[in-house]
């Protein structure tokens, strides 16, 4: 498997920090109670907001900013980093005033996979103790909910028609006991409804298909390489369009994602664009970082180089 590109490093190293930890108690069961007490073994200078259900951590990363903690530190999952990333957005001025830290800890971090943020709760400690800055372009989502527009961050990947609908029809409580594999049931049930067409616009291009990505680094689901030419700091977004969902397809794409040739799939049509616009046929789902968000159209650019992270 490739390892994944970091981005260039601020020549900083991280001096100490104030940093707030914002973690999930639940998280896959007991791994949130032995992260704590690893940390209260580590003597790790920092306070804890623990959150109580969804959207709790994105209010207490605003409320953290506010408070004037330099580091805020995203325990969990890459639906954990997302709400962080939204609640510093939040408040003016959020990512100038604040770094990013991550702590793997859910079902999947892709985003710290994709900056080589260790698993391990005493490496990454470490990494937000002694890593160094980097600044990576953020992407943001603009779609219509509720008769008003929401503008919404993402740390790594949105995706419109199959696995957004696989992420409304996912059954949480499995997902607590099975990680992964509760997606992948999902994902089976989506197959057999009817898809509409989806039109990705952007960069001169106009591509058509019924399951969307854009990503902004090289990874999907994990260790999966879908996005080669992909680059956090680059001022580009990047787009794999799949023409068609089906058993077949999407037998083939399980394959590729297994064999690392998913990439280089003869049915994707990939290309880069500094903004892209999606639209749909019919309703069509929307997921940013694996959490349902909202429906077409949408509309995605970035902020270059406006997220600080600490990274190894």
């Amino acid at each position: 498997m490739l390892s994944p590109r970091l981005p260039p490093r601020d020549s900083r190293q991280i001096p100490a920090v104030r940093a707030c930890v914002i973690f999930n108690p639940t998280a896959k069961g007991d791994k949130a109670r032995r992260f704590r007490r690893q940390l209260d073994a580590l003597q790790a200078d920092c306070a804890f907001k623990p959150t109580t259900g969804v959207g709790a951590a994105r209010a207490l990363a605003a409320e953290a900013v506010r408070e004037g903690f330099d580091t805020i530190v995203a325990t969990g999952g890459d639906g954990t980093v997302n709400e962080v990333l939204n609640g510093i957005g939040d408040e003016p001025d959020g990512f100038a005033r604040v770094r990013l830290g991550v702590i793997p800890l859910g079902t999947a971090n892709v985003f710290a996979r994709e900056l080589r943020i260790p698993r391990n709760v005493k490496r990454a400690w470490t990494v937000l103790r002694e890593g160094r800055e980097t600044a990576v372009d953020l992407p943001v989502a603009e779609f219509v909910r509720g008769g008003r527009t929401e503008r919404r961050y993402f740390g790594q990947l949105a995706g419109a028609g199959l696995d957004a609908r696989a992420v409304e029809l996912v059954d949480w409580s499995l997902k607590k006991r099975t990680g992964f594999a509760a997606y992948i049931l999902a994902g089976l049930k989506a197959v057999a409804e009817e898809h509409g067409e989806i039109t990705a616009t952007g960069g001169g291009q106009s591509v058509g298909g019924e399951q969307v990505l854009i990503g902004n680094g090289r990874l999907y689901g994990g260790p999966f390489v879908v996005f080669p030419k992909a680059d956090p700091c680059d001022g580009l977004l990047d787009v794999c369009v799949f023409p068609r969902v089906n058993w077949a397809t999407v037998a083939a794409c399980l394959w590729g994602l297994v064999t690392n040739r998913l990439s280089r799939s003869a049915d994707a049509r990939h290309f880069q664009a500094e903004a892209v616009s999606l639209t749909s046929t019919r309703r069509t789902p929307l997921e940013l970082d694996g959490e349902a968000a909202g429906e077409l159209p949408v509309k995605f650019f970035l902020r270059r180089r406006a997220l600080r992270v600490i990274a190894p």
